[in-house]
């Protein structure tokens, strides 16, 4: 086992600050957009990464042979896929779609922009994954290869295909709060040729509960709204019951407030799960029977 780095005095400190600033900014161009751009402006959340960057490891700080594999083998499998390019072009077009649609907010909000009146182009700035997020959500869903997937927060419909194409034979079920947004998600999905998704507009609080009880077992749930720690809490306490070993949660925004950061170190605790990976961006949960209790936290 690693052993922890002494805390380094209030220069070494000063020093590491603007070092991993320059990092954020040279070698990470996805945070580019507006999305992660407010990363920089809110010192609480610039501060978690930073602290994060620090004490996170990468694949060789990692000795549980599960863990190692999906760090190894998914986590840091940054090859291009097929499946990547039609989506990213779809991306790009939305980046310069005019339309003005009219957005129905169920959750937390944004950081960024809380307008009701949003262009589609403003919407895929600033709400959509980074194709870095994207993509590795698309591997995790292929390395689990589930029957069915669950996503929480269509948005635009960028992460449902992902979702989608990563697991083509799987039931994918996604839940949007904004009818106009699902509108537009369900174009895109078509647009791509996508037939194994259904698309739910609703509440989440109203929807998720139906789902999981029509569904004998969850396999691949991707949390992505209404980013407020009772309701993060409830939806993890829903779907726990029919995760099995083989399944795994995704929580979107882990550090998204200090809301957010509670209702994760709680799931963490859970006494049901046994595995979790922090990469600051998202959280990874997994219930694994007859595992050691373990939580990583993973550069990326």
């Amino acid at each position: 086992m690693e052993a922890r780095s002494e805390i380094p005095d209030v220069y070494r400190y000063i020093k590491a600050v603007y070092s991993h600033i320059s990092l954020l900014v040279s070698r990470f161009s996805f945070l580019a957009s507006p999305h992660y751009l407010c990363l920089m402006i809110n010192l609480r959340l610039a501060a978690d990464y930073l602290k994060h960057r620090l004490t996170s490891k990468t694949r060789h700080g990692v000795h549980s042979p599960f863990a190692y594999h999906l760090v190894d083998k998914v986590i840091y499998d940054f090859h291009a896929k097929p499946d990547y390019f039609t989506i990213e072009e779809l991306r790009t077009e939305l980046l310069t779609d005019a339309r003005t649609i009219n957005i129905t907010d169920l959750g937390a909000g944004s950081h960024v922009n809380n307008n009701k009146q949003k262009q589609v182009r403003t919407l895929a700035k600033n709400a959509l994954k980074p194709a870095r997020l994207a993509q590795l959500i698309h591997r995790l869903a292929v390395n689990a290869n589930p029957g069915n997937i669950i996503e929480l927060g269509t948005c635009l419909g960028i992460t449902t295909a992902y979702l989608a194409t990563a697991a083509p034979d799987a039931q994918v079920i996604s839940i949007e709060g904004c009818p106009e947004t699902a509108a537009i998600a369900e174009d895109n999905l078509s647009r791509l040729g996508i037939k194994n998704t259904g698309l739910l507009v609703g509440n989440f609080d109203q929807v998720l509960p139906g789902v999981v009880e029509m569904l004998p077992k969850l396999d691949f749930v991707f949390i992505d709204g209404n980013h407020r720690k009772q309701a993060t809490l409830d939806y993890f306490h829903w779907c726990l019951p029919k995760l099995s070993d083989n399944s795994i949660m995704i929580f979107d925004d882990i550090y998204w407030s200090r809301g957010m950061k509670e209702a994760w170190e709680e799931i963490k605790a859970h006494p049901e799960v046994t595995v979790t990976i922090d990469l600051f961006w998202i959280g990874l949960v997994f219930v694994r029977k007859g595992q050691a209790k373990e939580d990583f936290r993973i550069k990326f």
